[in-house]
């Protein structure tokens, strides 16, 4: 068994969507052809509420998967089906686009800290046009691996030494891991990967190594890890108190064709999309 090495660590961008709310995008649009299935990663995590307030009014998407994981704060999403829910500390959100939604997240607070992260999943070109849904999980739902290191993992898709998390895509494979450090001491944790897939990691508290045969490299606070393809298990060391979120699917390779909020696979099926949209077909 070989242990994955970084093959590169990125920043992410200082950006605003919806109403002008501030977050940073780690995993942009050059990167989706070499973390397929994974079309985005946007995390957000601020003490000011100027910088969240205005939230995210009504908008569309087509095509694939969005997955929204709180860490602080509370949201409100509604959509144009009738499905409501709230999104607060430790809720995931697992929304399926489909053939087409509109749909809102609007805060739920006026001060106080918000964070969290929002991942694009792509969907395999027969689903793309399957009906819209919704899956709202509490943090109840969502089980915790704890490791003999010490480490805790929060399993929230795919299976971590026979913990199920409430997700499961049998496609992609998807594993979304949320990876917590016990508060007293370093320790090292390993990820089984399949050899296809496609991983990174994102270190949000303090900071993780990565070992592999060649040794070790460190992956900073606020920095997405790319992994090379070149090994079945990913071996990580965190400081105390360290937190990383981990992600892993097996690619679609299919043609990628982005025009804003739809994903699809040609130019002919964006131009459907916004003619659907403008239409009120949604």
């Amino acid at each position: 068994m070989n242990d994955r090495s970084i093959e590169r660590l990125v920043k992410g961008r200082p950006t605003s969507d919806g109403d002008g709310v501030k977050l940073t995008r780690v995993l942009t649009q050059d990167l989706q052809i070499r973390l397929d299935p994974f079309l985005m990663l946007d995390s957000f995590a601020t003490d000011d509420a100027s910088d969240y307030i205005g939230g995210f009014p009504d908008h569309p998407h087509r095509g694939f998967e969005t997955v929204t994981y709180m860490i602080e704060g509370k949201m409100r999403h509604k959509d144009n089906a009738g499905n409501e829910g709230l999104l607060r500390p430790g809720s995931v959100q697992w929304m399926t686009a489909g053939r087409g939604i509109i749909h809102s997240e609007m805060p739920e607070q006026e001060d106080g800290r918000m964070e969290g992260f929002q991942l694009w999943l792509n969907l395999p070109s027969e689903e793309k046009m399957c009906t819209p849904e919704y899956k709202d999980f509490e943090p109840s739902d969502m089980p915790f691996h704890n490791d003999t290191s010490g480490a805790r993992v929060k399993v929230i898709a795919g299976n971590f030494k026979g913990t199920l998390g409430p997700m499961q895509t049998p496609k992609t494979q998807t594993q979304f891991y949320d990876l917590w450090f016990p508060q007293e001491s370093a320790c090292d944790v390993e990820f089984n990967l399949d050899p296809k897939a496609n991983a990174f990691i994102f270190v949000y508290r303090g900071e993780l190594q990565n070992i592999n045969h060649d040794g070790s490299q460190i992956i900073p606070t606020s920095t997405m890890a790319i992994m090379a393809n070149d090994g079945e298990t990913l071996k990580l060391r965190g400081q105390a108190k360290s937190k990383a979120i981990v992600i892993a699917g097996v690619p679609l390779k299919e043609p990628i064709a982005q025009y804003g909020p739809f994903v699809m696979n040609t130019q002919e099926q964006l131009v459907q999309a916004v003619n659907d949209f403008r239409a009120g077909l949604f």
